[in-house]
């Protein structure tokens, strides 16, 4: 069995439990926490994910935020100076998290994305070097109602996740879920 399949059973099996009803915001995001060369593995499987969503009775919804920089860029008023000069744009990135998280913010609250949805977040590893995750997902909280899938391509040790495995790891209550040992 390949990674992404073990994960793709273990989330089968994790959202296929009751959901208490009374957690707090950060329990309610969810880790699909993968190696990062298999992220085209994992995307490829993504409809997996949500018929499996779908088999335990909970909606879905999926917001892929790979080409998010590119058209915040496109729509930027000083995206010409920034390609004369990279480093000017460094005071602008907080303002794209600020975009990202109004963006996944709409999917949280939008009409069929209720207590029973599942929102699944991909492409996240394009925000490596422009956005921290931790930023975007404390931006967001309040608008979680269901459950936040977050494909995340990283690792997970030690109550601590890392994008990529390249930047230090920041602790965060969010559920794990990763392949089991041995699949």
């Amino acid at each position: 069995m390949s990674r992404i399949e073990g994960l793709l059973k273990a989330y089968a099996e994790f959202v296929g439990q009751p959901w208490p009803r009374n957690l707090a915001a950060a329990e309610k995001v969810w880790f699909a926490v993968y190696d990062p060369p298999q992220e085209r593995r994992l995307l490829f499987r993504i409809p997996e994910f949500e018929a499996v969503t779908r088999k335990a009775g909970h909606g879905w919804r999926c917001v892929d935020i790979s080409d998010l920089f590119a058209r915040w860029m496109a729509r930027h008023k000083y995206r010409e100076a920034y390609f004369d000069d990279p480093e000017a744009m460094e005071l602008s990135l907080h303002d794209f998290a600020a975009a990202v998280a109004a963006h996944l913010a709409t999917a949280l609250t939008a009409p069929d994305a209720d207590e029973q949805t599942v929102v699944a977040l991909s492409g996240v590893g394009t925000l490596f070097g422009l956005a921290r995750m931790s930023d975007v997902l404390e931006r967001v909280m309040p608008s979680i109602r269901g459950r936040l899938l977050v494909f995340f391509p990283g690792q997970y040790e030690n109550s601590q996740y890392r994008l990529f495995d390249a930047r230090e790891g920041w602790n965060y209550l969010a559920v794990p879920i990763t392949a089991k040992n041995g699949d």
